[in-house]
């Protein structure tokens, strides 16, 4: 397409809005707008860049053996109350009705109705393990959202559950997308660093964000400078065994 019939609506002044360079780089160039707080239009070439991501995503997902879905976006509220999340969740949950009164909400997660999907056609223990993953837009009202699309209310999301027979199944299969998001971020040319997280209101009892040095960032990270050139586990990677000394030293910062 030639450049002269492309949509490119390019800002000649930074918004007052932006604080942060990446922030305002992406509005100047034309590849998002913003329509309220937290929330974003992608414009074409933010649109392209978030498709080319999405892609790498995908593509680590299955080759760690994830199976794509796709859920809705609105969920019913029973099924939140019926893992007693509907009310512990918080203030961030958008909760709504229709026209017939039946309580809905814009989920800010899917553990629930991935459940509900998988214990209604999943008999045996044979199926397993099985992980199934699905990109969708979220949404969770953040009291300050910020750093443009960093920190969002609206966002797309790539989320994956497994269902495993047992505990080490189960850790397992965790080991593996540990190992699928360093992949993703390597292709993406970031240095992530893996560190023990909390868990908050999804629940278990394990967690880890992904973190990638900044300056407009808004916590101080101390780790040993061999992290950051440690390799990424190949394809003979032995998620029993091989990954438990990885596993310990990045989370033990």
């Amino acid at each position: 397409m030639r450049l002269s019939r492309y949509f490119l609506p390019l800002l000649r002044e930074t918004p007052t809005e932006a604080q942060i360079v990446s922030h305002r780089l992406m509005l100047r160039a034309g590849l998002v707008r913003q329509e309220a707080a937290g929330i974003y239009a992608w414009l074409p070439l933010g649109f392209r860049v978030l498709q080319k991501i999405e892609q790498i995503v995908r593509e680590e997902m299955d080759r760690a053996g994830a199976v794509e879905i796709l859920m809705p976006t609105l969920q019913s509220a029973d099924l939140w109350r019926e893992s007693g999340r509907y009310d512990a969740y918080g203030k961030e949950m958008l909760r709504i009705k229709d026209r017939h009164d039946r309580e809905l909400l814009y989920g800010p997660t899917n553990e629930e109705m991935v459940t509900e999907i998988f214990r209604g056609y999943v008999r045996s223990y044979k199926q397993l393990p099985m992980n199934l993953y699905h990109t969708q837009w979220k949404f969770r009202d953040e009291v300050r959202p910020r750093f443009g699309v960093m920190r969002g209310r609206e966002f797309l999301m790539k989320d994956a559950y497994s269902f495993d027979i047992d505990q080490a199944a189960a850790r397992r299969s965790y080991n593996m997308m540990y190992v699928a998001y360093l992949r993703m971020f390597a292709r993406m040319g970031l240095k992530s660093i893996p560190m023990r997280a909390e868990t908050g209101p999804i629940g278990g009892d394990l967690s880890h964000e992904f973190i990638v040095l900044a300056e407009t960032g808004e916590s101080g990270v101390f780790c040993h400078k061999d992290l950051l050139d440690m390799p990424i586990p190949g394809e003979d990677t032995d998620f029993d065994g091989d990954l438990e000394p990885i596993i310990k030293g990045r989370t033990d910062l």
